[in-house]
């Protein structure tokens, strides 16, 4: 049997945690990433779950369990290039995994980063994954954009966790940071 490999499960609408029941109802083992926030209503302000990818849910299934998959009510399609499902990357799905679960802050007494630079993460799960700072949450942390599913997540990294990458230095490594020179 092939060995079993983590996919992108495209939702209905609002429909992530109806499906992730469905999935594992069905013996698919399923990662839904949620996120807690504040979500204010005319009456009152509430902490809620939502998912970190609205309408994306993540399956780890053998070849043979694909439609099985897609046939769960709420799972609309794979995440394809070329008409062939992306394999989405054990090291993406830890990475998340830990993002998600590090309430970490560390002190950091470096120079601050401009909004817009590009930054390497240096050290955990992700390290080695390159984005760009959007914005310092607080004095130590930032809020990173990386690219992932051909989404973006916003992740909140401590400052200690990145360092600056040369754009031009990247162009030579074989990557392009879509500018041109």
């Amino acid at each position: 049997m092939s060995e079993k490999k983590w996919f992108a499960l495209y939702t209905r609408s609002r429909a992530e945690k109806k499906v992730l029941v469905e999935l594992e109802y069905a013996g698919i083992e399923a990662y839904l990433p949620l996120i807690t926030r504040m979500r204010k209503w005319s009456d009152r302000i509430k902490k809620v779950e939502e998912p970190l990818f609205r309408s994306y849910i993540f399956v780890c299934i053998h070849e043979n369990e694909y439609f099985t998959a897609l046939n769960v009510p709420g799972a609309m399609r794979f995440v394809t290039f070329e008409s062939k499902a992306v394999e989405i990357p054990e090291k993406q799905i830890e990475a998340i995994r830990y993002y998600l679960n590090d309430p970490d802050s560390l002190d950091a007494d470096e120079q601050p980063i401009a909004a817009g630079q590009l930054v390497r993460v240096k050290h955990g799960q992700m390290e080695g994954l390159i984005g760009r700072l959007m914005r310092y949450k607080n004095k130590h942390r930032l809020l990173v954009i990386i690219e992932a599913i051909g989404q973006t997540i916003m992740l909140n990294i401590p400052r200690t966790r990145v360092e600056v990458v040369n754009e031009a230095k990247k162009e030579t490594n074989g990557e392009s940071s879509g500018k041109r020179r």
